[in-house]
């Protein structure tokens, strides 16, 4: 059953969504759309050459972090990588201030000043990304262990892909959040290449939680494509976790539809990423699976869907439009954020 999970072949039919009302279920469905489009929008504009720097998109993976984001509250401490839009977006869809960010203008996240992977959003509790692999999973360790010293229920969420687990970093921050019976949620996108390699050309096992065996914490291993498994099993593991239980692990198991960075599939890099395998992964589409589970259960209608999505579309337009017109940080502005006085 693991193993199919790797299989492109598989778990391509819709999913389960019993006991599911259907306005939980459109707004994991929109919440999806929105970071979907918001990220294709940002693979457009850095093709044509009017975004500058890169764009790591998780085009493909949107059931993650929109499963698991819907059982946070705004005081857990949020912690993403190089390919984080989807972390920020699920906790705050403001993809108006995410444009004007990777724009690099003063009203985006971070002023204008970080771009696409330096992102922060401490009011909807995201704190931050950077483009260091594995670069903010030890202060999500930090963060866990500030949660427990304050002695309030509140958790630290790292998420960190399959690369990542091949740095140090992890491997010791795994063991101190262990020891220290830390509340943190590890969530480890699993999405088989590490920039351009598969990860059977650098892992023995294409499951990475089995370092979950090694530091004795408990892990879970699920179709990341599946929002609503997503949903329901981080819902069970975080609330564990919120009474005391100590760390877990969660693997999630889903493919990017774009290459390591920008708009490119990049089927000339990478032993094994080839159009077939891209053009089965995309028929595990998360967005497509639970709209047609929602159709099939007579909850939804492709006219409601449409409606969806036009709606979607306008507001993206507006904000892009919005963000191309909006000021560029004055220059004496990164003595104010970025240098401190201390």
């Amino acid at each position: 059953m693991i193993k199919d999970l790797f299989n492109s072949k598989k778990f391509q039919h819709p999913i389960l969504i019993k006991g599911k009302s259907l306005h939980q279920l459109k707004k994991f469905l929109e919440l999806m759309l929105i970071i979907r489009k918001t990220e294709q929008k940002l693979a457009f504009a850095r093709e044509k050459g009017i975004i500058r720097g890169p764009v790591h998109l998780s085009v493909g993976q949107e059931a993650i972090s929109v499963g698991i984001s819907k059982n946070l509250k705004k005081t857990d401490r949020v912690f993403g990588n190089h390919r984080s839009h989807s972390h920020l977006l699920s906790l705050n869809p403001n993809f108006y201030k995410l444009f004007a960010e990777v724009l690099g203008k003063k009203t985006g996240f971070s002023r204008g000043m970080g771009g696409s992977m330096h992102l922060y959003d401490k009011t909807n509790g995201f704190y931050g990304s950077t483009p260091i692999v594995a670069g903010t999973v030890a202060l999500a360790v930090g963060a866990a262990m500030a949660a427990k010293k304050s002695k309030l229920k509140d958790i630290s969420v790292s998420y960190l892909g399959d690369g990542a687990i091949e740095e140090g970093v992890v491997h010791e921050s795994f063991n101190l959040a262990k020891m220290l019976k830390l509340p943190i949620l590890f969530v480890i996108e699993n999405n088989l290449f590490a920039s351009h390699m598969h990860i059977l050309n650098r892992q023995p096992s294409e499951l990475t939680s089995r370092f979950g065996e090694a530091n004795k914490i408990p892990y879970k291993v699920l179709d990341g494509n599946n929002v609503i498994a997503v949903n329901e099993s981080s819902k069970k593991i975080i609330n564990k976790i919120r009474n005391g239980s100590g760390p877990v692990i969660l693997e999630l198991i889903t493919f990017r539809w774009y290459g390591h960075v920008d708009w490119r599939e990049d089927i000339d890099v990478g032993v094994k990423r080839s159009k077939k395998d891209i053009q089965d992964w995309k028929k595990r589409d998360p967005i497509n699976r639970l709209s047609k589970s929602m159709i099939n259960s007579k909850l939804w209608s492709l006219k409601k869907e449409k409606e969806l999505n036009d709606k979607i579309d306008l507001e993206i337009k507006i904000a892009w439009d919005k963000a191309t017109k909006d000021p560029f940080p004055s220059q004496d502005s990164i003595h104010k954020y970025v240098y401190s006085k201390g």
